[in-house]
């Protein structure tokens, strides 16, 4: 699948925020976006353009947007992602522009100038999210099938078949679990 540099960086910028929430599981992980400094750094670490000083309202935002970004990821198919990215992107006020900043070649950002970095990530992920509906590809918004995880990733394999968020954590952590189980049972 075949997807431009601009529309990738918004696919990872979605994971990484939907990844930010509190587990649902058994395990200890709190939200990741606490308090605005958080946000800051979150902000910091996708390398969000053109996002001026936060405040405790735009933090709360983002956790909306967030939340909806979640919804998308749980969506049972295509038409049920397309109306909550429909209401997404149009709550963001989207104005395309083309730009070249930071070193990038052109590319098309989709929020509006002073936008909100809620408004932002509402507008540029939720078009990339919209491309990949647009492509037939709503089954590859994924969410790790790994027990205890559930963190969503966008599964890019060629064939579709990515089960986990990481291979190398999750995947070799069920692999290596099994293993073990046969050994046991071939030793019992």
């Amino acid at each position: 699948m075949l997807i431009p540099h601009d529309t990738r960086i918004a696919l990872d910028i979605v994971v990484d925020l939907v990844n930010t929430a509190a587990e649902r599981d058994e395990s200890p992980k709190g939200d990741e976006l606490g308090d605005v400094p958080s946000l800051y750094t979150f902000v910091q670490k996708c390398n969000i353009s053109d996002v001026g000083e936060l405040r405790a309202h735009d933090l709360k935002a983002v956790r909306e947007v967030r939340s909806r970004f979640e919804e998308v990821f749980a969506a049972p198919d295509a038409r049920g992602a397309a109306e909550l990215i429909n209401r997404l992107v149009a709550s963001a006020g989207t104005t395309p522009q083309l730009t070249d900043h930071d070193g990038y070649d052109w590319h098309v950002h989709y929020f509006a100038p002073g936008a909100s970095v809620a408004e932002h990530l509402a507008a540029d992920c939720g078009m990339a999210l919209a491309f990949m509906i647009v492509a037939g590809e709503q089954e590859r918004l994924r969410r790790c099938e790994a027990p205890g995880c559930g963190r969503a990733f966008v599964d890019l394999s060629r064939n579709r078949s990515r089960r986990y968020c990481d291979s190398r954590t999750c995947g070799n952590r069920l692999h290596v679990a099994a293993y073990r189980a046969r050994r046991r049972e071939a030793a019992g």
